[in-house]
């Protein structure tokens, strides 16, 4: 098991910032770890890399324990703060080789020339990190957080600042990195985590109100199919209301509606039929998706 955590609980005086969480995530998950602002998913965070003690309840990361182990827990985990931390006044690539440093790499100089090209640094490989971006400050932490290999990585807001060119390249290095580490990755961008999670955990208020793969949490929160139709010529809404596979209706347009079925009854066969029967013409219909946004929406709005 990758990261275990069992009834963590963080209190800053009267603040409960966690609450009771227990969740796992194994080797080769990508885990959207989400929650409004003040939620407490960076305090979870940082009670995982060792920056936190919890109050109580415990956490192991790649086996070790987060308060009895933390030398062997940052050896095996790979961190990037939403707020990254970086020196300033150095290099890129001499950062990139301190830190390769501290974590007593192997062959140090020829992984900082590899994660330079992968995370796409090449050409600011000789810069000073001041006179970075905030997209290519970003790059040069996820460098840091992987440059020794670790186990499971811990990334708060790592897409944060990028453009959209820098988003899919990133993206697509996570989804790569993924498929032989644990990733516990937190966004606010709904669009990122829905192309890059295959299992999301969402917290609110410091509680934990899900914990599923993503096609099992969106359709268990779907409800009834929605499907979008639009008419050459509509019929009366009320006609459609009579169908007995209809729940509601909600009219688009002139000729154009959003249909609910009723039950778990796939309601596009009944509506072609109906539709062939009574000589209208169909020229759209499509099935409307829950979208991890919306799920999002409903598990954390008041």
């Amino acid at each position: 098991m990758s990261i275990k955590v069992s009834k963590l609980t963080k209190r800053y005086g009267e603040q409960l910032a966690a609450n009771n969480l227990s969740f796992e995530v194994n080797r080769g998950q990508i885990c959207g770890f989400l929650g409004p602002n003040g939620a407490g998913k960076t305090t979870t965070m940082k009670m995982l890399s060792c920056y936190t003690i919890p109050t109580s309840g415990s956490a192991y990361v790649a086996g070790f324990d987060v308060e009895k182990n933390p030398h062997e827990v940052r050896s095996n985990l790979g961190y990037l703060p939403e707020h990254n931390p970086l020196y300033k006044n150095m290099y890129v690539k001499e950062y990139l080789h301190f830190v390769g440093q501290l974590f007593r790499v192997s062959e140090v100089k020829k992984r900082v020339d590899e994660l330079i090209e992968v995370t796409g640094l090449t050409k600011e490989q000789h810069k000073r990190i001041q006179s970075l971006s905030k997209g290519y400050r970003q790059r040069v932490g996820l460098a840091q957080a992987i440059i020794h290999d670790p186990d499971v990585l811990v990334l708060d807001e790592p897409t944060s600042g990028l453009d959209p060119n820098q988003l899919a390249e990133i993206r697509q290095l996570i989804q790569h990195l993924g498929q032989n580490k644990t990733v516990l990755f937190s966004s606010h961008i709904m669009q990122e985590v829905e192309a890059i999670c295959d299992r999301i955990i969402i917290i609110n208020n410091g509680n934990l109100v899900a914990d599923e793969s993503k096609d099992v949490l969106k359709n268990r929160l779907a409800g009834n199919q929605r499907v979008e139709l639009l008419f050459e010529r509509a019929p009366q809404k009320n006609i459609l209301e009579k169908l007995s596979v209809v729940q509601s209706i909600k009219q688009r347009g002139q000729n154009g509606f959003v249909i609910w079925s009723k039950g778990e009854t796939d309601i596009r066969r009944e509506l072609f039929l109906f539709a062939k029967q009574n000589n209208y013409i169909i020229l759209e219909m499509k099935e409307l998706d829950v979208s991890v946004e919306s799920v999002f929406q409903q598990l954390t709005s008041k």
